[in-house]
This record gives structure tokens, C-alpha cells and sequence, in this order.
């Protein structure tokens, strides 16, 4: 049980606390945890950066992430409070000490039994010597019925109450499974958000990704390519062309149908913003990153992820 507050709570101060709180009936204050801790610093730097910049926005996406797995934390912490460790203290500080105090009454009333035998024995070995032992060896045979009985009524006590035993385990393994499946969500959502995660991180235009101090810059296509228009500087260095100046020429095979797997906010007015379940015309541009296609709606056009798009035939 203490081990097991350990791993839900490491902060051995906390626990203390929340441990006088419980004993004054109070309910202990609200106090943020470590994700949400990192989470919303990562919300403020991304905010300082700019949530407009890619870095900014990144940061803002994984401090909400973070802030999600610290409520998810906070969700299994109660939970395994409330379905394991409280009926488990329950019983320890109730049951279990009536237990232990009934079978030390049975251990005492076992040495006055032996110790009434041993007296009746003594008795008796006399009296085969001396007829004044009669009087003593009738006291003691009086003494071990009694005892003798005291025993067999603490012996049936005791073993009532540790029959009950093994309905108790069947309870405490209900309340096990509670707490592994607890844990079994837990994990679950953290792999869903971190997931989700990566996927928007992926959806970051590939320049943004290189770790090296260069530049990284979209190649500019050339006038033989399917892409004819206009294209302008950015201050960071990145070559931007206007969707609205491309011309709808296909490559190879030519359009292709696709559903849209996840929703996806264009990061800027070269791409298009994308929502779960519809299905966009995509066609590839000589040129353009790999990990992107241009996508077509209506008369919306713009680049599109990838990784967020199931390719239809």
C-alpha cells in the first residue's frame, strides 16, 4: 500500500500533507502537477515566441498535450485512491486489527489451557501419594473445563473471522483489476495525446524540422515546371509561392481522390485547412516537398500534408 502512494504521488511531502488533511476530515487543496506545470510553461513560451511562428505554435501544441496528460495523471491518482488503495487501508486499519486482536486472545487462552493441564497432571501425580491432593485434583479438573472452554469459543471466533479471509481477497482482487485498468487508461491516453502530438508536429512544413543553423529554403521551380505563377521572399528566408497564382497542371497519372484523416489548420495562405472525413482532389508539383501535395476544393487550392490524407483509387 505504501508503495504503491509512492508511485502515485512521489513527493513524500505531499503525502503527508494530504495524509493530515484525511485525519482532520478536510479535503487537501488542489495543487498542480508536473505536466501541467511544464504544459503551461511551454504555453507561455510559445506565446512569447509568437504562436504565429512555427516554433511558437509547436510549443503551444505540446504544452496543451502536456497539460492533457497532467489531468489524465490527476484522473488515475483518484481513481486508484478511491477503487484500490482506500479499501485496502479500510480494511488494515478495521478488519485486519480485529483479526490480529482476536487471535492473540486465542494465543493467551491457549497458554491457560496448557497451564491448567499441566496443573491437573501435577494434581493428579500427587494424589496417588497423599489423599489431602483430592480437593486440589477436583479445583483443577474444574479449572481445565473452564479454560478448556474459553478456548473452544476463541477458537471458533478466530476461525469465523478468517473464513471471512477469503472474501476479502475477492474483494481486494476487484479492486486490483480497478487499479490496473485505471493504469490501463492512463497509458492509453497518454499514447493517444503523444500521438496526436507528433501528427501535428509532422504537419510542420519539413524546413522547420532541420536541427543544423542553415536555412533550409523551398526550391523554387522553374519555368518549365507545372507550376506557373508568381513567388515571393519571406523574411526568414523561405520562397513562398500564392496558391491562388497556380496553375491546375498535373503530373503522370494526373489527380487522384483523398479522404482527409484529421483535421488540419493551415499554418499559412499557401495551405489548405483540411476537415476529418472530407474528400479533396491532390495532385503532386514538380518541386515541392515530398511529404506535401497540392490540394484541391471547389476553388480552394493549397498544400496539404501528406501524412494526414488516405489516398484514394
Amino acid at each position: 500500500m505504501k508503495q504503491t502512494e509512492v508511485l502515485l504521488q512521489p513527493n513524500p511531502n505531499a503525502r503527508i500533507e494530504e495524509f493530515v488533511y484525511e485525519k482532520l476530515d478536510r479535503k487537501a487543496p488542489s495543487r498542480v502537477n508536473n505536466p501541467e506545470l511544464l504544459g503551461q510553461y511551454m504555453i507561455d513560451a510559445g506565446t512569447e515566441f509568437g504562436p504565429g511562428t512555427a516554433y511558437g505554435n509547436a510549443l503551444i501544441k505540446c504544452g496543451e498535450t502536456q497539460k492533457r496528460i497532467g489531468t489524465a495523471d490527476r484522473e488515475l491518482i483518484q481513481t486508484a485512491a478511491l477503487n484500490f488503495l482506500t479499501p485496502l487501508r479500510n480494511f488494515i486499519e478495521g478488519d485486519y486489527k480485529t483479526i490480529a486482536k482476536e487471535r492473540k486472545l486465542l494465543q493467551n487462552k491457549r497458554l491457560d489451557l496448557d497451564a491448567a493441564k499441566t496443573r491437573l497432571k501435577k494434581a493428579k501425580a500427587a494424589e496417588t501419594r497423599a489423599s489431602i491432593w483430592a480437593e486440589e485434583v477436583t479445583k483443577s479438573e474444574q479449572e481445565l473445563r473452564i479454560t478448556q472452554s474459553e478456548f473452544d469459543r476463541q477458537a471458533e471466533i478466530t476461525r469465523l473471522l478468517l473464513e471471512g479471509i477469503s472474501s476479502t481477497h475477492a474483494h481486494h482482487l476487484r479492486c486490483l483489476n480497478d487499479f490496473v485498468e485505471a493504469q490501463m487508461t492512463y497509458y492509453a491516453q497518454c499514447y493517444q495525446y503523444m500521438l496526436d502530438l507528433q501528427k501535428q508536429l509532422g504537419s510542420f512544413p519539413s524546413s522547420y524540422h532541420s536541427n543544423n543553423n542553415q536555412t533550409s529554403v523551398v526550391p523554387v521551380p522553374s519555368a518549365s515546371s507545372n507550376v506557373i505563377g508568381s513567388s515571393a521572399m519571406t523574411s526568414s528566408g523561405l520562397v513562398m509561392t500564392s496558391p491562388s497564382n497556380l496553375i491546375d497542371l498535373k503530373e503522370g497519372s494526373g489527380s487522384r481522390k483523398a479522404r482527409v484523416l484529421y483535421d488540419y489548420d493551415a499554418a499559412n495562405s499557401s495551405e489548405l485547412s483540411l476537415l476529418a472525413d472530407e474528400v479533396i482532389t491532390v495532385f503532386s508539383v514538380v518541386g515541392m516537398d515530398s511529404d506535401w501535395l497540392m490540394g484541391e476544393r471547389g476553388n480552394q487550392k493549397g498544400r496539404v500534408p501528406i501524412t494526414y490524407l488516405e489516398l484514394l483509387n
